[in-house]
This record gives C-alpha cells, sequence and structure tokens, in this order.
C-alpha cells in the first residue's frame, strides 16, 4: 500500500498511467484528511485495474465523478498488486477533453 499526503485538486476524475502483470491490479481509496476512507471510494469500492495504459480513469461502484471533493483536501491510497503506477492526475472528463464546439 501506498498513501499520499494530503492534496487539494481540481476536476472532476482521477486517472492514472500504470502497468501490471496479468494476475496484478491496481486500486485507489480516496481518503479524508485523517486517512478514513470515504464512502463510496474505498478500496472495495474500487474497480481493479489490470493491464498497461497510459491514462486511465479510476472508477468506484461504476462511477469515475470525484468532483464533490474539489477543493478539500485528501488523501490517497494506492493498492498495487504486481504493478507500477507511473502518474496520477485530477482532470476533467475525458469527453470534455475531445469535445468539439461548433
Amino acid at each position: 500500500m501506498v498513501q499520499s499526503k494530503p492534496l487539494t485538486f481540481g476536476g472532476s476524475q482521477l486517472t492514472v498511467n500504470y502497468e501490471t502483470s496479468a494476475a496484478g491490479h491496481v486500486r485507489v481509496e480516496i481518503q479524508d484528511e485523517q486517512g478514513q476512507a470515504i464512502p463510496g471510494y474505498t478500496l472495495a469500492d474500487c474497480m481493479p485495474l489490470i493491464g498497461d495504459e497510459i491514462e486511465r480513469a479510476v472508477s468506484w461502484q461504476q462511477r469515475t465523478d470525484v468532483a464533490g471533493r474539489v477543493g478539500r483536501p485528501v488523501r490517497l491510497r494506492f493498492e498495487l498488486k504486481d504493478a507500477d503506477l507511473y502518474a496520477i492526475r485530477f482532470e476533467h472528463g475525458l469527453g470534455h477533453r475531445n469535445r468539439r464546439w461548433r
């Protein structure tokens, strides 16, 4: 397990750059500033990430939205099983970035 220091963020989802073995995975938990898991964002709620991806949105119970925590200090707890985590980024949804205006 790896845990971040308290941080604040902007954006609506957490994306990660990671690589796992076939038997490995990455899961992420969002905690409050004191290190208590936030309901709905626990390790058990997180869909395991498997494979090798440059930019993948983390999801908890089928949702990626983390906008409700914007501006409030959080900690991130990472469960890495036979996995490497290269980068994390909070950003607006992937669809937002690719939207074309007419």
